[in-house]
């Protein structure tokens, strides 16, 4: 069992560990930069631009009329697992559909998503979580708790989402490096349940 994520001592992956590739989705706005610069060991790469007059109308700004920049392609972080055994590659998709060319690029060897949801807008994570599941990827919902937002019970969400009872879903914040550890450490164990034993 993943107990602990811990950073290397180089910034480099050591050529003995298995890169895993994993997905950090979620609607528009929903923390999903945030999430991996807060948990990459590696300066994160950021692909956002500010927020224009376009985005009237076409972006949901539900709980965010703060935000004042977007992501049009990808973040990108890493993370590496004790023992150097795994590097973890994380991909934050853009929450727009019409960077839809750009996630179906990203897609292409994924292991396993984290889905971030956001209880002002659980609506928003049905098209994100049908994405994720017609194209067979195994996700955990991460429920990110922002200030002032309504508490909820994690059974209520999960109600509320019709997950799947073999779904992972744990509260996170997005903010917080070891909130965001904790919910890799749910996906990646996950994942790993997933696999079928190897016959004798």
């Amino acid at each position: 069992m993943v107990s602990a994520l811990s950073l290397p001592d180089s910034a480099y992956v050591p050529a003995s560990a298995t890169p895993i590739k994993v997905l950090v989705a979620g609607h528009f706005g929903v923390g999903k930069t945030t999430f991996v610069g807060n948990v990459s060991e590696i300066d994160p790469l950021r692909t956002e631009e500010r927020i224009t007059t376009a985005s009237i109308g076409v972006d949901d700004l539900t709980g965010s009329s703060l935000k004042t920049t977007t992501t049009v392609a990808m973040d990108f972080g890493r993370i590496t697992l004790p023992g150097n055994e795994f590097a973890l590659y994380l991909f934050g998709l853009s929450g727009q559909a019409r960077f839809l060319p750009v996630t179906e690029e990203l897609m292409q060897g994924a292991k396993g998503a984290v889905l971030i949801a956001d209880t002002r807008a659980l609506g928003n994570s049905f098209p994100v979580a049908d994405y994720l599941e017609e194209r067979r990827v195994p996700y955990a919902v991460a429920l990110n708790q922002f200030a002032g937002a309504r508490q909820y019970q994690l059974p209520e969400v999960r109600a509320a989402l019709d997950l799947k009872p073999e779904t992972p879903l744990v509260r996170c914040d997005a903010r917080d490096t070891s909130s965001c550890k904790d919910a890799l450490i749910t996906l990646f164990e996950y994942v790993i349940s997933l696999v079928p034993p190897e016959h004798s």
